[in-house]
């Protein structure tokens, strides 16, 4: 089965890997009988799905949950319950890859205008005036 990240870009339901561990912090007995959160596992660079560029921006974007190797590791352990823990790990690596295929606009360079330079000069000459006049006068005791 395909996920779908967007209109053009989906990934299939084989390429990612869940593994259910216990839970930590509080439940009662029910947190050391069963194994409700996920640990979700996806290998951005041996991806056949995702192009190249949306590889390496997912890559920055995913930050400490990416091994060495490339695997991005979710862990999701906000509800009780497997099934809406598998949700919240599948939605979040889906928006993480949402936010991967969006490609950034490139930034041009643009220049200061003489307006505002002349504006910068004015200020420091008029910075350095004021720290001027305050180191002159000497201060009564």
């Amino acid at each position: 089965m395909m996920i779908r990240i967007n209109p053009a870009l989906s990934i299939d339901e084989g390429e990612i890997e869940e593994h259910f561990v216990r839970a930590s912090g509080p439940g009662g007995q029910n947190v050391n009988k069963v194994s409700s959160a996920v640990e979700l596992r996806f290998d951005v660079r041996r991806s056949p799905s995702l192009p190249e560029p949306v590889q390496l921006r997912a890559e920055r974007l995913a930050g400490a949950r990416l091994t060495k190797d490339g695997v991005i590791v979710i862990f999701a352990d906000r509800f009780r319950t497997q099934e809406r823990n598998r949700a919240d790990a599948l939605a979040r690596l889906v928006a993480l890859l949402r936010e991967a295929a969006i490609q950034p606009k490139p930034r041009r360079p643009t220049r200061p205008t003489a307006a505002s330079r002349r504006r910068r000069l004015a200020e420091k000459k008029e910075r350095g005036a004021v720290k001027r006049l305050r180191s002159d006068r000497p201060r009564p005791d």
